[in-house]
């Protein structure tokens, strides 16, 4: 009893936070404990994969790389021109690269580059609840690391489209999702630049003008943390039947709108990236250096278009869609084909897949409303402006999902 009701007590103080959600706990009150080994591992695998990710983005983005391969990697023909649009933004200005911490060290799952939440409980709510109990925070510091990165990211934004008047910013999320609003909320704060919050469904597209508020206002720069493109490539107009969603695209690519994250981002989200880097790598691509080979090896995963190799060699692999998240379609096969595990959810099962080799993650025992349970545990790590930034765990079940909770961290005092 003593747990819920210090839990509600501190959790309380924080209404712009969701601790409860669909229903139940969601962010946990009692911190693990962790080392200053495992904050190091964390920004060492941010800085190297970071590195890795972005330099494969640059591949993929350039000349050298024809459409079609884009479209192998799960990406519509309509966005060629987008996904190729150069910004001055770092690749992604908010990423989260999610790991599996094994005996060899962390392992990705996939990278979290467009639309990634999770933020606010990394950037604040750890600090606060290990001030709470007189822990020290694994992330201290970095909410204005995170702040940095948000302002910059604008100024540059703006600056790239070349207009004379002072910008119009927009921060923009779902009404009615509590997580997306705040999450958006908490960003435009600490932007401190003078915006506003539209929620997306006032958003005007005016085909090839421009982007506007309810009130008719002409909007510079978007910040749609929370809203991925594939989902705004599929907006069609009830009334026109127009393409929106695709018309808003085109207006980045006219330079008439910035977005941030930038396009960039979006290129990252496809879990295909994986595949292009292990496929880079297994035929060590001079495109790598040596020592980037050895990052690889060490943190990333082999993750195919197909399941050939790993039925080949008898070893469990994951089923993944290119978009997907919280768990959603993913499956579990053992070494002959056959499914062991599969999230109830199969909103992304139209996407094209990737297959990952199956690597467990860690289980521990963590103290929640229902009593002392056990769980899965999987890290976040973020990158804000390419740096290695704040992480955090969710912890739940073998595939991670919506109902996985949030476990604050502190570092132990030696």
């Amino acid at each position: 009893m003593t747990y819920i009701v210090n839990r509600q007590k501190f959790y309380n103080q924080l209404p712009e936070f969701w601790a409860d959600m669909y229903g139940q706990e969601y962010a946990l009150y009692e911190p693990a404990e962790i080392s200053e080994d495992d904050v190091r591992d964390a920004r060492n695998l941010g800085e190297r994969a970071g590195h890795i990710l972005f330099k494969t983005a640059s591949l993929l983005q350039s000349e050298d790389i024809e459409d079609d391969t884009l479209q192998l990697l799960g990406f519509p023909s309509a966005l060629n021109s987008f996904l190729r649009h150069q910004t001055p933004l770092a690749k992604t200005v908010i990423g989260r690269i999610d790991s599996i911490e094994t005996p060899e060290g962390h392992k990705i799952m996939e990278f979290n580059s467009d639309t990634p939440t999770f933020i606010f409980e990394c950037f604040k709510v750890n600090g606060l609840i290990c001030k709470h109990h007189g822990y020290k925070d694994p992330n201290e510091e970095r909410e204005k690391q995170l702040q940095n990165a948000v302002r910059s990211s604008i100024l540059s934004a703006y600056r790239n489209l070349q207009k004379e008047h002072a910008p119009y910013i927009v921060f923009t999320a779902h009404e009615e999702n509590i997580e997306d609003k705040h999450t958006v909320l908490y960003l435009q704060e600490l932007s401190g630049f003078p915006s506003e919050f539209v929620p997306l469904e006032e958003l005007v597209i005016r085909k090839g003008i421009g982007l506007f508020d309810q009130k008719g206002k002409k909007i510079d720069v978007l910040y749609r943390q929370t809203f991925p493109i594939e989902l705004l490539i599929q907006d069609v107009d009830k009334v026109t039947n127009e393409d929106i969603g695709l018309q808003l695209t085109e207006l980045v690519v006219q330079n008439k709108l910035a977005i941030i994250n930038p396009p960039s981002a979006f290129l990252l989200q496809s879990k295909a990236i994986l595949a292009v880097i292990w496929g880079l790598h297994e035929e060590r691509s001079p495109y790598f250096t040596g020592e980037e080979h050895e990052w690889i090896e060490r943190y990333f995963l082999p993750t195919y278009l197909e399941p050939d190799t790993f039925l080949k060699n008898k070893e469990m692999y994951v089923q993944k869609p290119v978009f997907g998240r919280e768990g959603d379609t993913v499956r579990i096969f053992d070494g002959n084909g056959v499914m062991i595990d599969q999230d109830k959810h199969l909103s992304y099962d139209h996407y094209v897949s990737v297959y990952q080799k199956y690597v467990s993650l860690p289980k521990m025992t963590f103290q929640s409303v229902k009593g002392i349970q056990k769980g899965y545990r999987m890290t976040g790590t973020f990158l804000t402006n390419g740096k290695a930034s704040a992480f955090g765990y969710r912890i739940g079940n073998a595939i991670t999902d919506n109902l996985s909770y949030f476990l604050p961290s502190y570092i132990k005092q030696t």
